[in-house]
């Protein structure tokens, strides 16, 4: 008797009522992504019960977090302290705010990305979340303590419920460098500096091949209102268009139609305009078109023209684009915003964006008594991915700050190297020795080279004798002898000369 012969789909079927045939390549990306993260978890978990059997536990950091070595710590601290050079060299002041907040605080204010706030369990009657950004709490910072005015910088870890990809700098856990202005001062002044920051940073980092790009909301919404986007679907378009930078046009359009509910034919409008970039060309265009009659948009060109020309005035003009493209999906945004894209590592790889930000003036007034409103604009610097490039280029950087090894290659002088190093220590000079009562000489040679410590002080009996000490630069091997009295000022001369 034969067996009925089982009939399949042709394979073109089952892949058009496929779920990935409609996903866009970064939602498919991003599934594969998280399979991969849940396959690796799922390992790392039957591993975990396997040994939790034998009484052991798997060691491992949280899903999306990271810890970072010494190496990598003296990079990052490099990269920070520039930065902070550029904030101080503006002017701002650093703040600090709790790593937590109050749940209502954070909820409503990052539109379709509220679902990657970490809340967490009740403490105490209390219901709070960790920070997803820096702006919405220094808003809250700014409506609680009645500041008027301030120009402040922050440094400081937030965290999202994301799915993390960490191969490409995506995580739960990662820094933010943010600089913020508030308070009432000219029109689009604070907006221009920010993007100068920007600039001023990837310079001072050696990232020279980078575009700023510029927009404005109210350009924006000129144009939904322009092409007949109803009023009450702004911000879920905004959202789509904000996707440009990592889809076709046709993935945005398709989203607009088919999950936002937008009329085809509209899309197409709002396509002729968000796929167009340039400087003062397009801004003259743009005037002089019937969007220049839209009241909304011509409010927002205007200001654009004031931005582009103040970054003429700055000197950063050759950096930045009016890129309509540019949407910034954050609710809080209503005027001005940018993002930097470096568009090369050095290495030919595109990065993607390393900074954003944007005006939103009406944020503060969300918390403040009486909706008393304080206009802010900032900008935030994407570290995570600075850092990944930096530590490619500072593969060398030594993270120890010891400028200076005491070595002696006599026994019986480790108390002598003790009195040496408490006088270096004393004149506030890096050193260090090693640990052992009678290490030999060369090794503590090779130390000193393997650790990149660019000066060795070297004592023996002879100089005991003749109460000086030597001063070894390690590069070129030279050695003089130098008065033990003279010893802090002789060696800050000694290292002042190797550094310049």
């Amino acid at each position: 008797m034969r067996l009925a012969r089982r009939v399949c789909p042709p394979i073109s079927n089952f892949l058009l009522q496929s779920p990935l045939y409609r996903m866009s390549t970064t939602e498919i990306m991003g599934t594969v992504d998280n399979i991969k993260e849940l396959k690796l978890d799922d390992n790392k978990d039957c591993k975990a019960k396997k040994e939790s059997r034998g009484g052991k536990l798997t060691l491992k950091c949280p899903k999306g977090m990271r810890d970072y070595t010494p190496d990598q710590m003296a990079v990052r601290e490099t990269v920070f302290n520039k930065i902070k050079k550029c904030f101080v060299k503006h002017g701002a002041v650093q703040i600090d705010t709790p790593v937590m907040e109050l749940k209502e605080i954070l909820t409503g204010k990052y539109g379709e990305d509220s679902k990657l706030i970490y809340e967490l369990e009740d403490q105490g009657g209390e219901i709070l979340a960790l920070r997803y950004d820096l702006t919405v709490p220094f808003a809250r910072y700014v409506a609680m303590k009645k500041v008027k005015n301030i120009k402040r910088y922050q440094i400081a870890r937030v965290y999202r419920r994301d799915n993390p990809a960490m191969t490409r700098g995506r995580y739960r856990e990662f820094y933010q460098c943010d600089i913020d202005f508030a308070g009432e001062y000219e029109k689009m002044l604070t907006d221009t500096e920010c993007v100068k920051i920007v600039c001023d940073i990837l310079k001072e980092l050696d990232m020279n091949n980078f575009t700023v790009k510029v927009n404005h909301r109210k350009v924006l919404d000129g144009i939904f209102e322009f092409c007949g986007v109803p009023q009450d679907n702004f911000r879920p378009i905004c959202s789509a268009v904000d996707k440009l930078d990592k889809e076709t046009w046709e993935t945005v359009k398709t989203e607009m139609v088919e999950t936002k509910g937008l009329d085809a034919s509209i899309a197409d409008k709002i396509g002729t305009f968000v796929r167009r970039k340039g400087k003062f060309d397009l801004l003259e265009e743009l005037e002089q078109s019937e969007l220049g009659q839209n009241s909304t948009a011509k409010e927002g060109l205007s200001d654009v023209r004031l931005l582009l020309e103040y970054c003429e005035l700055f000197g950063c003009l050759d950096h930045v684009s009016f890129d309509l493209s540019l949407a910034r999906g954050l609710d809080y945004y209503t005027g001005s915003i940018f993002e930097a894209v470096l568009e090369s590592d050095g290495s030919g790889e595109s990065v993607g964006s390393v900074a954003g930000g944007g005006r939103y003036d009406g944020l503060v007034g969300m918390f403040a008594p009486k909706g008393r409103s304080i206009p802010c604009v900032g900008v935030s610097i994407g570290i995570e991915r600075l850092f990944s490039i930096m530590e490619k280029r500072m593969a060398n950087v030594k993270p120890s700050g010891v400028k200076v090894l005491v070595v002696s290659g006599q026994k019986g002088l480790m108390r002598e190297r003790m009195k040496l190093l408490n006088i270096l220590w004393e004149a506030d000079i890096g050193a260090e020795m090693l640990y052992k009562a009678n290490p030999k000489l060369l090794s503590q040679f090779q130390h000193a080279e393997n650790e990149g410590i660019p000066v060795c002080l070297v004592i023996g009996e002879s100089e005991l004798e003749e109460g000086v000490v030597k001063l070894r630069n390690n590069s070129t091997r030279e050695e003089r002898a130098v008065p033990r009295g003279n010893l802090g000022s002789e060696m800050r001369l000694l290292l002042a000369a190797l550094e310049s």
